[in-house]
């Protein structure tokens, strides 16, 4: 079980394949940090640039959104100490229709060349029920199958229900989850279960706060202590069976 940024380390090389920008600095960006600092390479691939998150699509039409949302999350992995980045190219909201075979060939490729130990991403939830994130945690899930590398290891983002209960009501105000999510993940799953450190996560929540398009309402309204309260978790699980 990894449980502190000592414990990182055994990850090794590191790959995280997430969907949008924010997605890799919420759900692992601690995970990354760490990883970095006690020197293991981090590689980051994002399928999208986000182009459609927004609720204001008229301040922010999408072509101008993906360009700030591109420089922002530059500046984020540049936070967190992350120098290797891939765009994969796909449309915001579009992961689940696309060629399939097409993006798992692609990811396979990033696979080869990296050649990490461990695969971050989303398990088949989504984690937060988002069609694209389900749609990549399952390219990511047969690219790793089709890799069949031994000792490549392949963990899913999770909530446990310990996570799921302290934030149910703010997460249930926030909207941050699809209806019937999330999926609880049982304990016995966790292979990373972390809590960040103080300066970890205050690091974290500036690479976050870089990318102010998505996050600086939400500081501004949760407040910087209680916001890094909430993101200062970060936890990932085996694939069921």
């Amino acid at each position: 079980m990894i449980r502190s940024a000592a414990d990182v380390a055994e990850l090794g090389t590191i790959l995280g394949i997430w969907a949008h920008p924010d997605d890799e600095a919420y759900l692992s960006g601690g995970v990354m940090a760490m990883a970095g600092d006690t020197g293991s390479r981090v590689v980051c691939v994002t399928a999208t640039r986000g182009e459609l998150g927004t609720t204001d699509p008229l301040t922010w039409p999408p072509q101008q959104l993906a360009d700030e949302r591109t420089a922002e999350m530059a500046r984020s992995l540049e936070i967190l100490g992350i120098t290797e980045h891939q765009w994969l190219g796909y449309q915001d909201g579009q992961c689940a229709t696309v060629d399939a075979p097409k993006a798992v060939s692609e990811i396979c490729e990033v696979l080869d060349r990296v050649r990490p130990d461990t695969v971050l991403t989303f398990g088949p939830d989504g984690f937060t029920g988002h069609p694209d994130h389900q749609a990549v945690g399952r390219w990511a899930s047969a690219a790793v199958e089709r890799i069949a590398r031994p000792g490549l290891r392949l963990l899913q983002a999770a909530v446990d229900d310990r996570r799921a209960r302290r934030w149910a009501v703010l997460n249930d105000q926030l909207g941050v989850y699809y209806a019937g999510f999330p999926i609880v993940v049982p304990e016995d799953r966790l292979m990373v279960d972390l809590t960040l450190d103080p300066d970890t996560a205050a690091r974290k929540v500036r690479a976050l706060a870089a990318q102010q398009t998505q996050t600086s309402g939400l500081i501004s309204a949760l407040g910087v202590d209680q916001y890094t309260s909430w993101v200062s978790e970060e936890s990932f699980a085996v694939p069921p069976g």
